[in-house]
């Protein structure tokens, strides 16, 4: 018994090392990161909603002309 317990808590403690030594990895990564101050994290967001907008317009416009041509298509076919 005293064998079998110390089986199951080797590989218990072998994986909480593992985390620990994964989270101060994740953490010390983190460190290096250059994070954007308040005025670019404005401008860095308003360009991408600007760009969404603007590919959701664009679609917008392809899908309205399109399913106009496909109307005037069924029509004629009729």
């Amino acid at each position: 018994m005293a064998n079998g317990k110390r089986q199951e808590t080797a590989p218990l403690k072998y994986r909480w090392e593992q985390t620990r030594d994964y989270l101060r990895a994740v953490y010390n990564e983190l460190k290096k990161v250059h994070w954007p101050n308040r005025n670019q994290l404005v401008a860095y967001t308003t360009v991408v909603l600007v760009a969404v907008g603007a590919v959701a317009l664009l679609i917008w416009v392809f899908d309205s002309a399109l399913s106009y041509l496909l109307e005037l298509l069924f029509a004629a076919v009729r």
